[in-house]
Protein backbone atom coordinates (compact mmCIF):
# COMPACT_ATOMS: atom_id res chain seq x y z
CA UNK A 1 0.00 0.00 0.00
CA UNK A 2 3.28 2.54 0.20
CA UNK A 3 3.88 4.06 -3.10
CA UNK A 4 8.06 4.29 -2.99
CA UNK A 5 10.14 7.52 -4.42
CA UNK A 6 11.86 7.03 -7.96
CA UNK A 7 15.25 8.19 -6.72
CA UNK A 8 17.73 11.14 -8.63
CA UNK A 9 15.78 13.73 -9.23
CA UNK A 10 18.97 16.05 -10.58
CA UNK A 11 22.43 15.54 -10.92
CA UNK A 12 24.55 18.32 -12.02
CA UNK A 13 26.41 17.72 -15.47
CA UNK A 14 29.20 15.62 -14.98
CA UNK A 15 32.44 17.66 -13.61
CA UNK A 16 30.81 20.51 -12.80
CA UNK A 17 30.80 20.05 -8.92
CA UNK A 18 27.36 20.24 -6.83
CA UNK A 19 27.40 24.06 -7.22
CA UNK A 20 26.29 25.55 -10.39
CA UNK A 21 26.87 29.11 -10.98
CA UNK A 22 24.40 30.62 -13.72
CA UNK A 23 26.38 33.18 -15.67
CA UNK A 24 23.88 35.72 -17.54
CA UNK A 25 24.86 35.35 -21.13
CA UNK A 26 23.67 38.17 -23.87
CA UNK A 27 21.03 35.61 -25.04
CA UNK A 28 19.52 34.91 -21.94
CA UNK A 29 19.24 38.36 -21.24
CA UNK A 30 17.43 39.02 -24.51
CA UNK A 31 15.28 36.03 -24.19
CA UNK A 32 14.26 37.58 -20.79
CA UNK A 33 13.76 40.58 -22.30
CA UNK A 34 11.55 39.33 -24.49
CA UNK A 35 9.23 37.22 -22.77
CA UNK A 36 8.68 39.33 -20.25
CA UNK A 37 7.64 42.31 -22.80
CA UNK A 38 5.69 40.84 -25.20
CA UNK A 39 3.80 38.23 -22.51
CA UNK A 40 3.06 41.05 -20.60
CA UNK A 41 3.85 38.85 -17.35
CA UNK A 42 1.00 36.84 -18.13
CA UNK A 43 1.40 34.91 -21.83
CA UNK A 44 3.61 33.30 -23.27
CA UNK A 45 4.99 34.50 -26.71
CA UNK A 46 5.46 31.47 -28.74
CA UNK A 47 2.38 29.67 -27.47
CA UNK A 48 -0.31 32.13 -25.87
CA UNK A 49 -0.60 29.78 -23.13
CA UNK A 50 -0.53 31.54 -19.31
CA UNK A 51 2.70 31.97 -17.42
CA UNK A 52 3.79 30.43 -14.94
CA UNK A 53 2.07 27.29 -15.72
CA UNK A 54 3.25 23.55 -14.83
CA UNK A 55 4.07 20.65 -17.50
CA UNK A 56 5.86 17.42 -16.65
CA UNK A 57 8.94 15.96 -18.03
CA UNK A 58 8.04 13.41 -21.14
CA UNK A 59 11.77 12.05 -20.89
CA UNK A 60 13.81 9.84 -19.04
CA UNK A 61 16.27 12.34 -19.35
CA UNK A 62 16.31 16.57 -19.80
CA UNK A 63 19.11 18.63 -20.41
CA UNK A 64 18.67 22.12 -18.71
CA UNK A 65 20.67 24.84 -20.05
CA UNK A 66 22.24 28.54 -19.53
CA UNK A 67 20.28 29.92 -22.07
CA UNK A 68 17.53 29.14 -25.35
CA UNK A 69 20.08 27.16 -27.37
CA UNK A 70 22.12 23.73 -28.15
CA UNK A 71 25.26 26.07 -27.55
CA UNK A 72 24.47 27.04 -24.13
CA UNK A 73 26.29 24.84 -21.43
CA UNK A 74 24.17 22.38 -19.62
CA UNK A 75 23.52 23.23 -16.01
CA UNK A 76 21.77 20.12 -14.87
CA UNK A 77 20.01 16.99 -16.06
CA UNK A 78 16.97 16.28 -14.88
CA UNK A 79 16.41 12.37 -14.54
CA UNK A 80 12.88 11.93 -13.51
CA UNK A 81 9.96 10.85 -16.09
CA UNK A 82 7.29 12.40 -15.24
CA UNK A 83 8.79 15.79 -12.97
CA UNK A 84 6.56 18.49 -12.50
CA UNK A 85 8.54 21.62 -13.76
CA UNK A 86 7.07 24.95 -13.72
CA UNK A 87 7.49 26.74 -16.93
CA UNK A 88 8.32 30.48 -16.09
CA UNK A 89 9.13 31.76 -19.53
CA UNK A 90 9.25 30.93 -23.44
CA UNK A 91 11.85 31.63 -26.34
CA UNK A 92 11.65 29.74 -29.95
CA UNK A 93 11.31 26.48 -29.25
CA UNK A 94 12.74 26.84 -25.45
CA UNK A 95 11.35 27.34 -22.31
CA UNK A 96 12.75 28.30 -19.33
CA UNK A 97 11.10 25.42 -16.03
CA UNK A 98 12.30 25.47 -12.41
CA UNK A 99 11.75 22.61 -9.98
CA UNK A 100 10.04 22.83 -6.54
CA UNK A 101 13.53 23.99 -5.13
CA UNK A 102 13.61 26.68 -7.91
CA UNK A 103 16.76 24.84 -9.64
CA UNK A 104 16.49 25.23 -13.73
CA UNK A 105 16.75 26.78 -16.73
CA UNK A 106 16.52 26.36 -20.46
CA UNK A 107 15.01 23.12 -21.88
CA UNK A 108 13.56 22.28 -25.30
CA UNK A 109 9.71 21.91 -25.47
CA UNK A 110 10.04 18.26 -27.01
CA UNK A 111 11.19 17.14 -23.93
CA UNK A 112 8.00 18.62 -21.73
CA UNK A 113 4.64 16.99 -21.45
CA UNK A 114 1.49 18.91 -20.88
CA UNK A 115 0.65 16.14 -18.95
CA UNK A 116 0.11 17.08 -15.15
CA UNK A 117 1.66 15.14 -11.93
CA UNK A 118 2.41 16.59 -9.02
CA UNK A 119 5.02 16.06 -6.20
CA UNK A 120 4.37 14.97 -3.16
CA UNK A 121 5.63 17.12 0.04
CA UNK A 122 4.27 15.40 3.37
CA UNK A 123 5.44 11.72 4.00
CA UNK A 124 3.05 9.28 4.28
CA UNK A 125 0.06 11.58 2.51
CA UNK A 126 -3.31 9.80 2.99
CA UNK A 127 -5.08 9.81 -0.37
CA UNK A 128 -8.24 9.81 0.57
CA UNK A 129 -11.66 7.78 -0.95
CA UNK A 130 -13.06 11.09 -1.04
CA UNK A 131 -12.27 14.71 -0.47
CA UNK A 132 -12.67 14.55 3.25
CA UNK A 133 -10.64 13.96 6.21
CA UNK A 134 -12.87 11.29 7.35
CA UNK A 135 -13.30 9.07 4.49
CA UNK A 136 -11.32 5.90 4.17
CA UNK A 137 -7.57 6.19 3.28
CA UNK A 138 -6.67 3.99 0.04
CA UNK A 139 -3.15 4.46 0.13
CA UNK A 140 -0.29 6.51 1.87
CA UNK A 141 2.55 8.14 -0.03
CA UNK A 142 6.17 8.62 0.27
CA UNK A 143 7.99 12.58 0.36
CA UNK A 144 8.85 12.69 -3.49
CA UNK A 145 6.54 10.32 -4.68
CA UNK A 146 5.37 11.99 -8.38
CA UNK A 147 1.48 11.44 -9.13
CA UNK A 148 -0.77 11.94 -11.83
CA UNK A 149 -3.14 14.93 -11.10
CA UNK A 150 -6.53 14.69 -11.72
CA UNK A 151 -9.63 16.99 -10.56
CA UNK A 152 -8.65 19.89 -8.03
CA UNK A 153 -11.18 21.74 -5.84
CA UNK A 154 -10.26 24.30 -3.59
CA UNK A 155 -8.39 22.06 -1.43
CA UNK A 156 -8.27 18.96 -2.72
CA UNK A 157 -6.92 17.13 -5.37
CA UNK A 158 -7.65 13.83 -7.37
CA UNK A 159 -4.15 11.81 -7.95
CA UNK A 160 -3.39 8.68 -8.97
CA UNK A 161 0.20 6.90 -8.45
CA UNK A 162 1.56 2.87 -8.13
CA UNK A 163 -1.96 1.69 -9.21
CA UNK A 164 -3.67 3.63 -6.33
CA UNK A 165 -6.27 6.62 -6.79
CA UNK A 166 -7.57 9.45 -4.18
CA UNK A 167 -8.05 12.69 -2.54
CA UNK A 168 -5.19 14.48 -1.17
CA UNK A 169 -4.80 18.01 0.46
CA UNK A 170 -3.54 20.74 -2.23
CA UNK A 171 -1.02 21.85 0.49
CA UNK A 172 0.31 19.10 0.18
CA UNK A 173 1.15 18.92 -3.45
CA UNK A 174 4.02 21.00 -5.59
CA UNK A 175 2.73 21.08 -9.26
CA UNK A 176 -0.82 23.04 -8.39
CA UNK A 177 -1.50 26.72 -7.79
CA UNK A 178 -2.77 27.12 -4.38
CA UNK A 179 -6.31 28.69 -6.01
CA UNK A 180 -6.36 25.89 -9.03
CA UNK A 181 -9.63 24.38 -10.53
CA UNK A 182 -9.35 21.44 -12.45
CA UNK A 183 -11.98 19.11 -14.20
Amino acid sequence: MRVMPAWGRRLPKAGMGAIVLFWLTAATLHADRITSDQAGGQRGPVTNLPLPRYVSLKAAEGNVRRGPSLTHRIDWVFKRRGMPLRITAEFGHWRRVEDRDGAGGWIHYALLSGVRTVLIEEDMLALHAKPDEKAPVRARLELGVIARLGKCLPDWCLLSAGGYRGWAPKAALWGVDPDELRE
